[in-house]
């Protein structure tokens, strides 16, 4: 393990490494910042899990129609994210209902979390890592 004087010698010789490092840091940080600003809480499968369970959510899949019939969570509505805009509000009567969105990897459902948002819903909770989050989860799909 190299001494202090070692790493304080290395830091003198290279600053640019430093700086780059730093704004590496600074960038990841406000980037995990604003992410969870605008997409609200993130939930884990295990989580999603117990929300399933507890408080019944509205699912919410927004991948493609053709991915959708190859699997899904059991009971949830394929919402498409391009027609979220369109058809977002006809969700749930409630819009205290929670709604647990999923795409395949996250993203998009992030984005349709925000839309969602926006058309009135209080409770969305993006899946982290999307449905492949959840079947890496060893949980459970269906094709029916």
């Amino acid at each position: 393990m190299p001494s202090v004087p070692q790493l304080l010698e290395f830091f003198q010789h290279h600053p640019y490494l430093f700086a780059m490092l730093g704004a590496a840091i600074v960038i990841f940080i406000i980037n995990e910042a604003v992410g969870s600003l605008t997409a609200g809480t993130l939930m884990t499968p295990l989580q999603a899990v117990r929300l399933i369970n507890d408080r019944e959510p509205v699912l919410v899949d927004v991948r493609p129609a053709a991915d959708f019939k190859k699997g899904h969570l059991l009971n949830a509505v394929n919402l498409p994210l391009a027609k979220i805009g369109e058809r977002g509000g006809d969700l749930a009567k409630d819009k205290t209902r929670p709604l647990l969105v999923y795409c395949a990897l996250g993203g998009s459902a992030i984005e349709a979390a925000k839309t969602l948002r926006k058309a009135g819903y209080s409770e969305v909770y993006p899946l982290r890592g999307g449905i492949n989050g959840w079947l890496n989860a060893s949980l459970p799909i269906t094709a029916k």
